[in-house]
């Protein structure tokens, strides 16, 4: 901290999905390993707690049980964007946007990040009402701009990375606030440990090749149909091999899975050692998160991308398999296999990590934080 200003930091985030909150704990992290204050809040939970869990739990079962509906919600999002007017998210807030005004009067912030469209809606209706608010950066953990990001108005947007300024630009977000730093993830994932040394703080066998298989932080997807056809390539193209499956939160998966494969796979429900799972691993297998396509980049394992949830997640498949960062799959049946056999060549897997680290901004959280100090230190 030697000739810089401690910060104070808010983090606004919703759960609604396990990368909001992913991306700003890590940021969370970085700012308080550099001696700063940062209090980390859902702000549905200022109107009460059960309200909090409610939307969040809401917007997981939707997902894990009906992805299409949740896709064409998302889509209607499309459509209700080209209209004058502010959209039905927003008039949602306004009550919640009275009691973050409260908060932000009993406690003193210099600046409030937000991986979350939600909260950047709540203090664009304090800003509409003239309210005095510190400085204000959204966090964009998706590979698009989500609908309605563009009615928000923020001292900042954090974006991907420069691939993406045009189409926020596009959604009349002034070009001089986007900032091209990435997307945050734990400092877990960007220590460089060897595959042996993973494995062995995991408790797993040295001499066997592990595939890690996960649904995200919510469990979506098919993963049963993923666990078949994994299983039968073990079997008959990579004996020494082990599949480990993440439910996450979806505890019925968890039951289920447990009850059909018991000792055929390695099953875990949620997991704080995702990083550590994927330098032991030979290859990801999940759906396209923002959050999580970051962290496998990062991490630098040859990744394979499955059913992502209809909306920003294809847009995020589509950009990892055009730069050679993922492979992306539409029919498990017919590509899975083949884009296993294919990332078991070195040469693939090595090209598939080069393009991972030449796309994405690894260092992110840094970044962010080294800009912020900036910001904060030059305003005083």
């Amino acid at each position: 901290m030697q000739g810089k200003v401690a910060m104070d930091a808010l983090i606004l985030s919703c759960s609604t999905g396990g990368g909001h909150n992913a991306a700003g704990a890590a940021l969370k992290e970085e700012l308080l390993a550099r001696g700063h204050h940062v209090e980390m809040i859902d702000p549905y939970a200022l109107i009460s707690r059960k309200l909090a869990v409610k939307i969040g739990n809401t917007y997981v079962k939707l997902v894990q049980r009906m992805p299409r509906v949740f896709g064409f919600v998302y889509s209607i999002g499309g459509l209700v964007r080209k209209i004058p007017g502010k959209s039905p998210v927003y008039y949602a807030n306004l009550r919640v946007a009275g009691k973050l005004e409260e908060y932000l009067k009993e406690h003193h912030f210099d600046v409030i990040f937000m991986p979350h469209l939600f909260p950047a809606e709540l203090v664009t209706i304090l800003r509409s009402k003239g309210k005095d608010i510190p400085l204000t950066v959204f966090i964009a953990t998706d590979y698009v701009c989500i609908p309605f990001t563009e009615e928000t108005n923020c001292d900042y947007y954090i974006v991907p990375g420069e691939p993406q300024i045009p189409d926020f630009a596009r959604r009349r977000i002034p070009k001089e606030k986007l900032l091209p730093f990435g997307i945050p993830v734990s400092r877990a994932f960007d220590e460089e440990i060897p595959k042996e040394t993973a494995k062995r703080e995991l408790g797993l066998e040295t001499d066997k090749r592990y595939f890690l298989l996960t649904g995200g932080s919510i469990g979506a997807g098919d993963i049963q149909k993923a666990i078949r056809i994994l299983l039968a390539y073990i079997h008959k193209e990579a004996p020494d091999g082990r599949l480990i499956v993440v439910c996450g939160n979806n505890k019925r998966l968890y039951r289920k899975l447990k009850f059909l494969y018991r000792d055929r796979i390695i099953l875990l429900e949620r997991t704080r050692q995702m990083a550590l799972y994927m330098k032991a691993s030979e290859v990801f297998i999940s759906k396209p998160g923002g959050l999580s396509s970051t962290e496998a980049a990062v991490t630098g394992i040859p990744y394979i991308h499955i059913t992502p949830i209809p909306g920003c997640e294809t847009y995020n498949m589509r950009y990892f398999s055009k730069n050679g960062m993922s492979a992306g799959i539409r029919h498990m049946r017919l590509q899975l296999r083949r884009a296993l056999r294919k990332l078991s060549q070195d040469d693939a897997a090595q090209q598939m990590r080069e393009n991972q680290h030449r796309n994405i901004r690894i260092h992110a959280r840094r970044d962010i934080c080294d800009w912020a100090e900036e910001q904060i230190s030059g305003g005083i």
